[in-house]
């Protein structure tokens, strides 16, 4: 019985769930194997135009590794299991298709890494999240001491590591962690919006745009006005852009197709 779920919505959106409740769906082996055969199926469904990402329950998004599980590997084990969550956050991260982390609960360790390897994140009001991993005498070895300080800046990045604090959304959401809270009952219906907000655009221009921008921000300015020229250049020969073209003249909504 596979740990992930993955839905389709009618307006080219997924939803990726995590599928662990009675474990806060903490990566197990089977979770990572079970995620990258989901990523296999979306990185091959061309018809996607923006994923979701959340977990099951309202207790947790996901708790980060399943420590149950690595009492019993030795040292190598733990290592490997360590670089395959990286591997797949990463993969994640390099999806074409714009992701959206839904945090309906806690997000700790491994948990908040995922949710930083997504282009958007939303939380629910009780959701609490964290890079605590400090306190348990290792650090966070799946991205996180790289991809917090890009978000929330050096400073506040070894800030929160170096004390392991816990965070409430609120508290997220005033650091730029999180771009929104809602209610728990609306995080859904939220993150779908958002997804459907993205889904309408011209999805060459959306991957496009998500590419020069996070290439872009890994290097200098002057970089990254030439990866932002490259990107544009991609969307000038597209049919999307004639029909974005004529809905404009016509004042109607596009229909893109993707070509």
């Amino acid at each position: 019985m596979s740990t992930v779920k993955l839905e389709y919505s009618t307006n080219h959106v997924g939803v990726l769930t995590l599928d662990r409740p009675e474990a806060a769906n903490a990566f197990s082996l089977q979770l990572l194997n079970d995620l990258h055969h989901t990523l296999d199926k979306i990185e091959q469904n061309h018809e996607l135009r923006a994923l979701i990402i959340t977990g099951n329950g309202q207790k947790a998004f996901c708790a980060g590794a399943d420590l149950k599980e690595r009492e019993h590997m030795n040292d190598n084990e733990v290592m490997a299991t360590v670089r395959k969550i990286k591997d797949t956050i990463t993969r994640i991260e390099d999806l074409e298709i714009p992701t959206i982390a839904a945090i309906n609960g806690a997000a700790f360790g491994g948990g908040l890494e995922l949710a930083l390897g997504c282009d958007i994140r939303i939380a629910s009001e009780q959701a609490k999240m964290g890079l605590t991993e400090t306190s348990l005498g290792i650090i966070p070895g799946a991205g996180g001491t790289q991809r917090l300080s890009r978000i929330v800046g050096l400073g506040k990045a070894k800030y929160l590591i170096l004390t392991a604090t816990r965070l409430t959304s609120q508290e997220a959401l005033d650091i730029g962690l999180v771009e929104e809270v809602v209610s728990g009952k609306f995080l859904m219906e939220k993150a779908l919006e958002i997804a459907g907000a993205i889904a309408q655009n011209g999805p060459i221009g959306v991957k496009q745009a998500k590419k020069a921008i996070q290439l872009g921000f890994q290097t200098d300015l002057k970089t990254g006005l030439k990866i932002e020229e490259e990107c544009y250049t991609k969307t000038i020969p597209t049919e999307d852009r004639k029909e974005g073209i004529r809905a404009f003249k016509e004042k109607r909504k596009p229909q893109y197709k993707g070509k």
